[in-house]
């Protein structure tokens, strides 16, 4: 049984959007590893952008010294 987490920016990602993140995940592994699809399981992790760090840095602060 595949199990795939995305982790995402929590950014106005609508429930369509997530929807696809999952019929695209799912559809890979279906594609390259010929897993069944009714056995695979996707997650969608969104994290708030004070909690999402780049060299160092929150994005809520690089994004806010990009302005």
């Amino acid at each position: 049984m595949p199990y795939v987490n995305i982790k995402i920016t929590r950014e106005d990602v609508t429930a369509e959007q997530k929807e696809r993140l999952m019929q695209g995940a799912t559809q890979l592994l279906v594609d390259v590893l010929d897993k069944n699809p009714k056995t695979t399981v996707v997650v969608i992790d969104e994290v708030d952008t004070d909690n999402w760090g780049i060299a160092g840095q929150s994005v809520t602060r690089i994004r806010q010294t990009a302005e």
